[in-house]
């Protein structure tokens, strides 16, 4: 059953939000964090992404850059544009993009419940992207960025969090990206104590993004705890930030690929092999989206092309084998075009499906990219079917939006 304990938030005060909240450490390249934050030294790209006060191209991974991080956070709470609450409480945080809202829980989630497969993740991490995100916390002694997590929908829960919400929130703000976001505190001790019992009761919670934030994390508590004679299980860097929401709340968006090259084949030889696993048909010149599961969006030389793979090439009782990212890759990306692993391959690249087909069809017309393939975005059962049975999805699966902003509030691990 899950533990999550309440937190005294490191947080900007209300009139200073929309100048310190920035959207993820990973999403964004130093070039793009340099020019978000140019005129703002309060943004909090200062602290996630510090490379931005060196010239471009400092090694961003370089100990000067990661004890800028520390100087810059450091000076945020001297200036009073980072302030901790007097109290350990909950917050509830909602987002809106095109006209959905999704209401989550801000919490402090357990590093024991990491270890132990109480959260549960469906992706692989890499060492080196790990090992980045450790430092960062290690050296800063706190979370600056939650990960995301879906738990299954809960009533009691959903009760709480819409008694919050009449309330006036502490944050309301629309980012440039034209998402909204709302933050409120919840700071009524018997509100607190509920929230702490009713995810008691709940067995599992699932990492919907943020695997690296997530592992980083917890190893960080495990290196404290083992540094701590005096260690009891209760201290603070036992707990990280995340950000729960009710998995029938969330929406999984497509996650696209782009290929440099056809493997030495011609557009006509690479249409003629799809043919042994998928039933063609050109859909002309007009962007086309993939209507259903297991059916495929090809776009080459100019022409958008429907792919249906074939009865027999994928497995619907599998939880890896339905998986249309499992065909493409198995099929597509493999069997014809000799990608065997997409982690490190640098003939394929990743669109996450915020951009739109348009970027597929760009990149292809460009001459960058050879072909796009676009796939019917995964579903939220099939994550947690994946977790749930303690399988890995294939690379570049899931796309959730809107992302979480960061700097709303910050957990300090002392």
């Amino acid at each position: 059953m899950a533990i999550v304990k309440p937190f005294k938030g490191v947080r900007p005060p209300k009139d200073l939000v929309t100048q310190v909240a920035s959207r993820p450490y990973d999403v964004l390249s130093s070039e793009e964090a340099r020019e978000e934050a140019k005129g703002n030294e309060k943004s909090l790209y200062h602290i996630i992404k510090p490379e931005i006060d060196f010239p471009a191209g400092t090694d961003e991974h370089s100990q000067s850059v990661y004890d800028k991080a520390v100087e810059n956070f450091k000076k945020f709470q001297e200036q009073g544009w980072l302030k901790q609450d007097d109290k350990e409480e909950y917050y509830a945080y909602a987002q809106t993009m095109n006209g959905r809202t999704q209401y989550g829980l801000v919490v402090c989630a357990c590093v024991e419940d990491y270890l132990t497969g109480v959260i549960k993740k469906h992706e692989l991490t890499r060492k080196d992207k790990e090992e980045d995100r450790m430092i960062h916390v290690r050296i800063n002694n706190a979370n600056i960025e939650p990960v995301f997590f879906a738990y299954p929908d809960n009533e009691a829960l959903d009760a709480i969090v819409s008694a919050t919400i009449k309330n006036t929130p502490d944050y309301d703000f629309v980012a440039e990206d034209g998402f909204g976001h709302q933050f409120w505190v919840i700071d009524n001790d018997a509100t607190i104590n509920q929230i702490t019992e009713l995810f008691a009761g709940i067995p599992y919670l699932y990492i919907a993004d943020g695997h690296h934030r997530t592992a980083a994390a917890a190893l960080v508590g495990v290196e404290k705890a083992k540094q701590n004679p005096n260690h009891t299980g209760k201290e603070e860097y036992n707990y990280f930030l995340a950000v729960c929401f009710p998995d029938n709340q969330l929406k999984i968006m497509d996650y696209n690929r782009v290929v440099k090259d056809l493997n030495g084949l011609t557009p006509a030889e690479f249409l003629k092999a799809l043919e042994t696993d998928f039933t063609i048909e050109d859909k002309g010149t007009e962007i086309y989206h993939p209507c259903c599961l297991h059916n495929f969006s090809l776009y080459l030389e100019g022409r958008w092309y429907s792919l249906t793979a074939k009865p027999g090439t994928y497995n619907d009782s599998d939880p890896i084998g339905v998986l249309d990212v499992t065909i493409s890759s198995d099929l597509i990306l493999d069997k014809i075009l000799g990608m065997k692993d997409l982690r490190t391959d640098k003939r394929i690249d990743f669109v996450g499906g915020l951009r739109g087909l348009g970027e597929l069809k760009r990149r292809v017309d460009s001459g960058e990219m050879k072909a796009a393939l676009a796939l019917y975005s995964v579903s939220m059962k099939q994550l947690i079917d994946i977790a749930d049975t303690g399988n890995i999805m294939p690379p570049k699966t899931t796309w959730f939006e809107p992302k979480l902003r960061s700097g709303l509030v910050i957990h300090k691990l002392s």
